[in-house]
Parts: structure tokens; sequence; C-alpha cells
């Protein structure tokens, strides 16, 4: 089984990693890293690079495709190459996914139409611009449509987890949980705007325009 991670200038890490050191850990699966052209693409505060092996003309027909988030996800929305790309592989592929912001592309390129769909926190207006119906859910899944969106950043994991179980079964995709020990218990409990308070709220906006 093949999969695809797309990268491109400004990717959150851990929206590609996440996935990628989850589900490389399925038998006779090959993780390939695809994007514009082969070579280092500089995460989203540019401290971080993540190489590109394939382009995405090399790489036409995976079995699943992830579209990962970050910054940088806005220049896609008007990229021709990129959007044709999602659109060719979701044609043939037994699934096609995003983490956080990557479903701003999956809206763009057409997939999303009329159906509910997840993202980061920030963005919702932005996909529901683009036609989805946002919901704060931190998986969506659409067996029918072949599509599984997933919310910000850590939630690729989660995606990844349901993912592997499509893929293979329960048994299989909880021994991948466990080897990567993903047992989430942390020290707050602020991790959704439901649970943070508006102090916490406002502090996340200051350090996103840094960042930015």
């Amino acid at each position: 089984m093949n999969i695809a991670v797309a990268l491109f200038p400004r990717v959150t890490a851990l929206d590609a990693i996440g996935p990628y050191e989850t589900l490389q850990r399925l038998p006779e699966t090959t993780v390939t890293f695809v994007g514009h052209q082969r070579g280092e693409v500089r995460t989203d505060n540019g401290e971080l690079g993540l190489i590109v092996d394939k382009t995405f003309d090399e790489v036409t027909a995976p079995d699943v495709v992830i579209i990962p988030g970050g910054i940088g996800i806005v220049d896609l929305l008007e990229d021709e190459a990129a959007l044709n790309w999602v659109r060719t592989t979701h044609s043939t592929s037994r699934f096609t996914t995003s983490v956080c912001s990557g479903s701003l592309l999956l809206a763009a390129a057409g997939l999303l139409p009329g159906m509910l769909a997840t993202t980061h926190y920030t963005l919702v207006d932005r996909l529901a611009a683009l036609g989805a119906i946002p919901t704060e859910e931190r998986v969506v899944i659409h067996l029918k449509q072949r599509i599984i969106t997933s919310a910000g950043v850590s939630s690729g994991i989660d995606m990844a987890l349901h993912l592997a179980e499509l893929l293979t079964d329960s048994v299989t995709a909880q021994a991948m949980q466990l080897m990567v020990e993903y047992d989430p218990q942390p020290p707050f409990d602020a991790g959704s705007t439901r649970k943070a308070s508006a102090a916490v709220q406002d502090r996340a906006a200051e350090l996103f325009k840094i960042k930015d």
C-alpha cells in the first residue's frame, strides 16, 4: 500500500509527521513525501526542514492521500498543480484525508461541497466559505466519499488511527496506538475552544501573530 503525504513550504511539522509515524508501521506500507519539486521544504516557523522525495507528477495514484496543514496551505488554494493533484489522486485513492488546515485544500479542490468537515479552530469561517459545513468534531469520516478530515495539528494522530482501522482491523490499529504509546494525559484541559478560558484563547491569538 502506498501512502502519499503532501509537503509544501510552511507546512506544520506534526500535521505531516504524526500520521507518518503512525501509518508507517502498517504492514507492507510505504509512506512517501510528495510536493511540487524534490528537496527540502521548511516548516511554518522556518526552523525545521522536511524532504520531498517525489514530485506530484511522479505519484499519481497512491492508495491514501494525506494533506497536512500549515500557514503555507493558503498559497495552494489557487495553485492548479496542487488542486489537480488532489482531484486526480482522489479519483483512485482508497481514502483522501486532511489534518488541520489541510481540509481547506480539499474544499478548494471541490471535494467537500455541502459536507461536514473539520479544521483548525481559527479557520472555521474560511472552510465554510469554500463550501464545506464546519464542525468541531476532532475527526470526521465520510466512508461513501472516502474522505476523512481532522481538526488541529495533534488530531492527525487520531485520524491516522481511524484510518489504520479502516485499512486493516481494530486490533492492528490498537497495536499501532500502543507502539507509539499514544495515551494522551495532558497537564491542562485547554485543548479546544470549548474548554479553553478566554484568557487562554486570547494568549493563543497573540502567539499566532508572533509566529506569522
